[in-house]
């Protein structure tokens, strides 16, 4: 599966929480990052390109601050010019048939004030509608928005856990099963140990593979059990 991240964030240099995000794709080979902000700076978008970037990947997710409960301007004008009828959706369109579409986003205030009775009033799921419509009228598939409240207050172990939840949104197949996210997780600690020379806890890693993989015989073993007594 190849993702396409569209950035957009008008000053992306002085933000705090998406260079920690975009630094760590680096290795990522399965996923293209896309800032449209300093790929356009004159403001004069490619629309074959990105047409083009559109067909060549199977997850589609934007990235942006949420600003007035809406995406930054430059996203809205890509979707303006890019998403054309007769080409990303209608009658003889088509280009996102069945791919997958999502959201992260990063909220400067507390993920309380987002509901009935928050200063928000408003849920997010309420206020990104007209994404959730940009998906049906394209017929992707919609997934759940990676939310990221008030980043610059969480402490370090939080950060992390919202990295893998990040890395989890770009690149792990759609499902919560347990075996998918294993699988992920094992997939990424062996793209590391045979990608990196000079890892210092190669040890520690190759011996979480292995419980991982302990893990999985012994949810299969269990699944041969369950099918056999309730086949009987």
């Amino acid at each position: 599966m190849r993702t396409l991240l569209i950035v957009s964030h008008p000053d992306i240099i002085d933000s705090y929480s998406h260079p920690f995000f975009l630094n760590s794709l680096k290795n990522f080979e399965d996923v293209t990052v896309h800032h449209l902000e300093n790929m356009y700076s004159d403001g004069i978008i490619d629309v074959k390109k990105e047409q083009d970037l559109l067909k060549g990947h199977d997850r589609i997710i934007f990235q942006f601050p949420f600003y007035w409960y809406s995406s930054p301007p430059f996203l809205k004008h890509w979707q303006d010019v890019v998403l054309e009828e007769g080409v990303t959706h209608g009658p003889r369109g088509g280009i996102l048939d069945g791919k997958e579409f999502g959201l992260i986003l990063m909220i400067g205030v507390a993920e309380s004030e987002y509901q009935a009775g928050g200063n928000e009033q408003y849920s997010i799921s309420e206020l990104t509608k007209p994404f959730q419509a940009l998906a049906n009228k394209t017929r992707m598939h919609y997934l759940p928005p990676l939310e990221i409240f008030q980043f610059a207050y969480l402490e370090d172990n939080q950060k992390m856990e919202l990295l893998i939840r990040y890395w989890q949104k770009l690149t792990m197949e759609n499902s919560k099963s347990l075996v998918t996210r294993e699988k992920w997780l094992y997939d990424k600690l062996e793209f590391s140990i045979n990608n990196n020379q000079h890892l210092n806890d190669r040890e520690t890693i190759e011996f979480a593979m292995n419980i991982l993989e302990e893990n999985q015989t012994t949810i299969n073993n269990l699944k041969i059990v369950l099918d056999q007594m309730y086949h009987r």
